[in-house]
């Protein structure tokens, strides 16, 4: 079954004026009506690091989670932030940035790719003491301009290091728009004939223009597991790349019907939601 996996915190983390937190939490209680499996809808992380974040957990407290199916994901970037996530009940997921570029590591949390596998090593036990779920998302996991080492053998390296220490959930993630087609389905094809019981996930950001290609060759692949934002709006603010941005949600969907997939969404409040966007993220 398609698990979508919509990201409203990604869409405002980069934005420079800030969201006051009532907008935040009205638009995320719309997207909890529409039917997606999880919303990525915030981050325990440095509000110097990602100043619009910073109201995470007041954004929390006005979210109505009564009649939804979704989950609740949170975004940490390292051990102090995941405990700080752990205490809320309503997070059913943590998710951490791994990087394969060992720049983007430095960039991203101020940590070297050594550093942020032991943070990830905490986490997961912290995780499982508390209840919660780690995803690890593997951030430049398609190359990375930086001129760092990158080969569909690193990746493999990675992700066997995760699966040694528990994590269920692994999230390429395309940072910079790098992914093609042919690399998408070596890797979900190595990862998932290698480890089945992991779940694998894609967070593209892309040209729109190259978003179906791309859909198509994962699904192929196995993957199951989308990242996406109404609109396209957000990307990562760490990375300097204006080009790319998120998967549009309304464009994920028509690419997973056309390719014959069922989707349990509600399809007028997805439409409020959409609505609700333009106001957002004006």
């Amino acid at each position: 079954m398609i698990k979508l996996v919509e990201c409203p915190r990604d869409a405002m983390q980069g934005r420079a004026e800030f969201i006051d937190t009532s907008i935040k939490a009205a638009y995320i209680n719309q997207l909890l009506q529409v039917g997606f499996d999880t919303i990525d809808f915030g981050s325990f992380v440095s509000p110097k690091a990602i100043p619009q974040m910073r109201d995470t957990a007041d954004v929390l407290e006005q979210l109505d989670l009564f009649g939804t199916k979704s989950k609740l994901l949170a975004i940490v970037a390292n051990v102090r932030g995941a405990e700080d996530a752990s205490h809320f009940e309503e997070i059913d997921y943590l998710g951490f940035p791994l990087s394969l570029s060992e720049t983007f590591q430095q960039r991203n949390t101020n940590k070297s790719i050594a550093e942020a596998l032991e943070e990830v090593e905490e986490i997961q036990n912290l995780c499982e003491t508390k209840g919660k779920t780690l995803v690890t998302y593997l951030s430049m996991g398609f190359g990375n301009p930086y001129g760092d080492a990158y080969s569909p053998d690193l990746v493999a390296e990675f992700v066997r290091n995760l699966d040694q220490m528990g994590i269920k959930i692994i999230s390429f993630a395309d940072t910079v728009g790098t992914a093609d087609s042919t690399l998408i389905s070596e890797l979900y094809e190595i990862s998932s004939h290698s480890y089945p019981k992991i779940e694998f996930g894609l967070h593209l950001h892309t040209h729109p223009e190259q978003l179906s290609s791309k859909i198509t060759a994962a699904l192929k692949a196995g993957c199951l597991r989308f990242d996406s934002a109404v609109l396209g709006f957000g990307g990562c603010p760490m990375a300097n790349d204006d080009l790319v941005g998120n998967v549009a949600t309304e464009s994920l969907i028509r690419i997973l019907e056309q390719e014959g997939f069922e989707l349990d969404l509600k399809r007028m409040e997805f439409a409020e939601a959409m609505k609700l966007a333009k106001v957002v993220f004006h």
